[in-house]
């Protein structure tokens, strides 16, 4: 399994297997079937609400394959509360509870990289990443990181002299690249995570119960890009989400492809037998439209 240095001592797998929106009850069949596809990153969030789901699948997978827990990389992420939406906001100490009750669902020792899920109470912000380097230190998260953050939520960190977060989990596909905002991620060590790398494409979450962010005219937009998606494909050999995922992998992004179809989760694992060329690769550049569909970066207190 292809993978990219996270710290010092953890490597994260480039493939990795995203759960949002699978429910509780159907997370244990599609994890167990990602690894048996070859899938070694697990990504979920105690805001998914299926992480026992998840634990399940993990357990059972291991036993299936003959695989050790430390074959696999698993990622969780706080959900850090939102006074906005009524919720307050996560201090240390419920910081250091909510991944005991997380690792308590899982039924793990650890998760290999633990992410504060959004940038959203400024002033518990700092509060919630001293618990995360409390929780590395005990080694209930091997690395640490966030979601959603900008360089400004990262400078602040920085700021108050704490630790510079290992990873940052963000929306990246050909139509939100944010150029700015990996060069500095890179620049600082940060490895950048991709998620709804499949957004260009006009099934992206169209099934029932799966609602997106998109708008009818992005789901036109999404119709038209298939179009120059399935050229490259077609010369390759592979899907249109195959080509999706292969240019995240070859910008350095581990990525997060999510599916309860076992075809297309052993299609989506799929993506290291082939790469895209350079004229591919800067068509694409082009494609480039700014922010993202599924989290407004320049104002988080507007997520959905």
């Amino acid at each position: 399994m292809k993978t990219r240095a996270l710290t010092a001592d953890v490597e994260i797998p480039y493939l990795g297997f995203g759960t949002y929106l699978i429910a509780d009850d159907e997370a244990a069949a599609a994890v167990g079937e990602a690894i048996r596809a070859g899938y070694r990153h697990i990504d979920t969030a105690e805001g998914y609400q299926n992480e026992s789901g998840v634990g399940a699948g993990i357990r059972q997978a291991l036993t299936s394959e003959g695989l050790q827990r430390s074959d696999l990389f698993v990622t969780t992420k706080l959900w850090p509360g939102n006074p906005a939406w009524g919720q307050p906001a996560k201090t240390i100490e419920s910081t250091v509870a909510s991944l005991d009750a997380s690792l308590e669902r899982l039924e793990l020792d650890y998760v290999d990289l633990y992410l504060i899920h959004a940038p959203f109470e400024r002033d518990q912000r700092l509060a919630q990443w001293r618990g995360l380097v409390e929780l590395q230190q005990k080694g209930k998260a091997r690395a640490i990181g966030v979601s959603n953050f900008s360089a400004k939520h990262i400078e602040e960190l920085k700021t108050a002299g704490l630790p510079t977060p290992d990873a940052n989990q963000i929306e990246l596909h050909p139509w939100s690249q944010k150029p700015d905002l990996v060069r500095y991620l890179n620049d600082n060590e940060v490895t950048p995570i991709a998620y709804s790398s499949l957004v260009p494409l006009s099934t992206w979450r169209t099934a029932e119960g799966q609602d997106s962010a998109k708008t009818d005219q992005m789901k036109a937009d999404g119709e038209q890009a298939d179009a120059l998606f399935k050229v490259m494909a077609e010369k390759c050999g592979v899907s249109e989400a195959q080509i999706l995922l292969r240019w995240a992998v070859q910008q350095g992004y581990p990525v997060l492809p999510k599916s309860t179809n076992p075809e297309r989760i052993r299609k989506n694992a799929d993506i290291f037998g082939f790469s895209l060329d350079h004229e591919d690769m800067a068509a694409i550049e082009k494609m480039d439209r700014g922010d993202g569909v599924a989290w407004p970066m320049g104002d988080p207190t507007k997520a959905p």
